[in-house]
């Protein structure tokens, strides 16, 4: 029989150190021979990212190969991008380059041999906060080197930067000397992904755009052949646009281009007639691309997403010519495409979100996959069998499952009928239940991004707060992935609008509907959900709505944001999120939350990175000058040492046992088990 308690003053096992401990997942999954290689979150080690490697037969577990301090990560764009690359020899075992987070050199590594410490491949920076770095590399042994993105700073500003293709030598010389890298291109574009080589090694392929562009508003598939000294021809735009963007370009077995182009509205798979393309572009010289493509498998769903970090692969080919492909509306799923005949097969399993890294040996596709149920796991799919098989970081129940919550996928109304696409999650307790007639608070919860979504998965943060009778809502406002370009563009000129509008609605409608406790609703976000709370809190359009709020590294202070309070990647998002400041300059002023503060009216809470050079903490100290001496209940904690989201365990338990406590004392719930926090006026 449930025991009865009010909602919010449930016990659960689910505490503050098992949500820190299993934050975050696998990432960076690639081949290197027969064997896998990525890279974990270790929350525990100061949040490095440890490389992993599972050997060919899969017989013995995977081996961190690094030990602390070694932090396998770049800081490229900020948000970073693939940060290894391997390749397999004929004796000694595999190469292997990667970035070190703490110089952001690149590294050569030989796990096999009898000295297998890293050697620097790259200098040491002259500025220390920025310098030289490097991302999506290419191990080219035949030739001596690794092709990669290189970002160079030519100043102390933030935006002081170039970024081109360039060769590194293997063999350790430009450690000591910036001349011995190789510039592949000129640094005419702004940004640009790595480079893709074809399987004959005769032409290469890359994608690149410019500002004010986000790469998933608008981006220019590049392609260029390799002279037999290494040095490359004239590049030409074969594909994308302005209003065009390709997310991923590769080379099939057959040496054909395949991207995931969003020309119709949605990323579908492509493919390309490189060498026709090339010849239209150089008769017609900034024409642009004009020479048809082929769809492979044309639907209104997304094969791909928003490319936050450099090196992202959404589709694989295979040697026989399928190509394995994550695709879907909202959630996306591993299928196994044709495309000659259009089929597409999906992967059997329980695995509903696939992230955007697959790998490829031989017949099998191995990806990084989760569900509602299980957290992120390795997952091998042989395209021969159909089998899939974990192969590593197998899912653990670290607590009885009777304790997950149990999702519900929905889809509200909003503002002028518009959809608004949600996942729901009840409180849940296997043994307590509130007592007749209460209703459960709710927490809306804002994904960062924008322009990104909230994937459907075993999250245990979530689990932490329903487990103990708090409701979560997950709102995919407009402008988020995975339902088509016309969704992302309603956020166009208006972020502070459509989204404080449409996660409004998702809690009005639970409130409405009985689900929610009107009087007892939050809001939650950090990034660009954390602009979006702190501006439903400090918003006529949400008036009385929210009874607390908890915004985490947010932007409150649209001016200063484009202004050169950020980094160079979004230093002018906010062009077509709110329109070009110079000419709509109030209309930065009135959406900003700093600007806003005399309207906040509820207790919230702040929590900050020190380090964090994409929302730096400038702006949360302007907008508590504003708020203070108002009698407005409100903690502010600042973290040294963390970034642009939290990656140390302590840090993780301090801000959850921290939010636990705003809503505790907001909704009355008198929890006694986490330590308090201290509200000041």
């Amino acid at each position: 029989m449930s025991v009865q308690a009010p909602y919010g003053t449930w016990p659960s096992p689910i505490d503050a150190g098992m949500v820190a401990a299993h934050d975050g997942r696998p990432e960076f999954l690639g081949s290197v021979g027969e064997e896998l290689w990525w890279t974990e979150p270790r929350p525990e080690e100061g949040g490095r990212r440890a490389l992993l490697r599972l050997a060919a037969d899969g017989q013995r577990p995977p081996v961190s190969v690094l030990p602390p301090p070694w932090n396998v990560r770049n800081r490229v764009i900020e948000y970073g991008g693939l940060p290894w690359a391997g390749a397999p020899r004929a004796e000694g075992g595999p190469l292997i380059v990667f970035t070190h987070f703490a110089d952001q050199r690149l590294y050569a590594l030989e796990p096999d041999a009898a000295d297998a410490a890293p050697r620097p491949l790259t200098p040491l920076s002259e500025l220390t906060e920025a310098g030289l770095r490097w991302c999506d590399p290419v191990v080219l042994p035949e030739r001596g080197e690794a092709w990669c993105v290189l970002e160079e700073f030519t100043g102390e500003g933030p935006t002081d930067v170039r970024r081109v293709l360039a060769a590194v030598p293997l063999d350790g010389s430009a450690a000591e000397d910036r001349g011995r890298v190789r510039e592949l291109t000129g640094d005419g574009d702004r940004f640009l992904t790595g480079p893709r080589l074809s399987p004959d090694g005769r032409r290469l392929a890359w994608l690149a755009w410019d500002h004010p562009a986000m790469p998933w508003d608008g981006t220019r598939v590049m392609t260029a052949p390799i002279g037999d000294d290494g040095t490359l021809g004239t590049p030409r735009a074969v594909a994308g646009g302005p209003e065009e963007s390709v997310a991923q370009a590769e080379f099939g077995a057959d040496g054909t281009l395949l991207i995931a182009s969003d020309a119709s509205g949605w990323w579908n798979l492509q493919r390309v007639d490189v060498e026709a393309a090339e010849t239209a572009e150089a008769a017609e010289p900034g024409r642009g691309p004009t020479v048809p493509r082929v769809p492979l498998c044309p639907r209104e769903e997304e094969f791909a997403g928003a490319a936050w970090k450099i090196g992202q692969r959404w589709f694989a080919p295979l040697p026989g010519g399928l190509v394995a492909t994550l695709h879907g509306r909202g959630a996306q799923r591993l299928g196994v495409l044709d495309p000659e005949t259009g089929e597409l097969v999906d992967a059997a399993g329980p695995w509903t979100e696939w992230a955007a890294s697959l790998a490829v040996i031989d017949s099998r596709v191995t990806g990084i996959a989760a569900s509602p149920r299980t957290s992120f796991e390795i997952v091998e799919l042989d395209t021969r069998t159909g089998h899939t098989v974990v192969l590593a970081s197998h899912h653990e129940d670290h607590v009885d499952p009777a304790y997950y919550p149990e999702p519900q996928i929905r889809t509200f109304t909003g503002p002028d009928g518009r959809d608004i696409h949600a996942h729901i999650y009840p409180p849940h307790h296997p043994d307590h239940a509130a007592p007749a007639g209460e209703l459960p608070p709710y927490v809306v919860w804002v994904h960062g991004g924008p322009t990104s979504r909230a994937p459907l998965v075993l999250d245990l943060e979530i689990a932490y707060f329903t487990s103990r009778g708090i409701g979560v809502a997950e709102v995919n406002y407009g402008g988020s992935t995975g339902y088509g370009r016309e969704y992302r563009n309603r956020l166009r000129q208006q972020w502070g609008v459509v989204d404080v509008e449409d996660c409004a609605a998702v809690a009005r409608t639970l409130a409405r509907e009985g689900t929610a406790d009107p009087a007892r609703l939050a809001i939650r976000g950090g990034s660009a959900g954390g602009w979006t709370s702190a501006a439903s809190l400090t918003s006529t359009l949400t008036e009385g709505l929210y009874a607390c709020g908890t915004v985490t590294y947010p932007i409150l202070d649209l001016t200063g944001w484009a202004t050169g309070e950020t980094h160079d990647f979004e230093s002018q998002y906010l062009e077509s999120l709110v329109g070009p400041l110079s000419e709509v300059p109030g209309r930065y002023r009135e959406r900003s939350p700093l600007h806003r503060a005399q309207r906040i009216s509820v207790p919230f809470l702040l929590l900050q990175g020190l380090d964090d050079v994409i929302c730096p903490p400038i702006q949360c100290e302007r907008f508590l000058e504003q708020v203070k001496g108002r009698g407005i209940p409100h903690a502010y904690l600042a973290f040294e040492g963390e970034g642009h989201g939290f990656r140390r365990a302590d840090t993780m338990v301090r801000a959850v046992e921290a939010e636990l406590s705003l809503y505790s004392q907001t909704f009355g719930l008198g929890r006694a088990d986490i330590p308090p926090l201290e509200l000041r006026t």
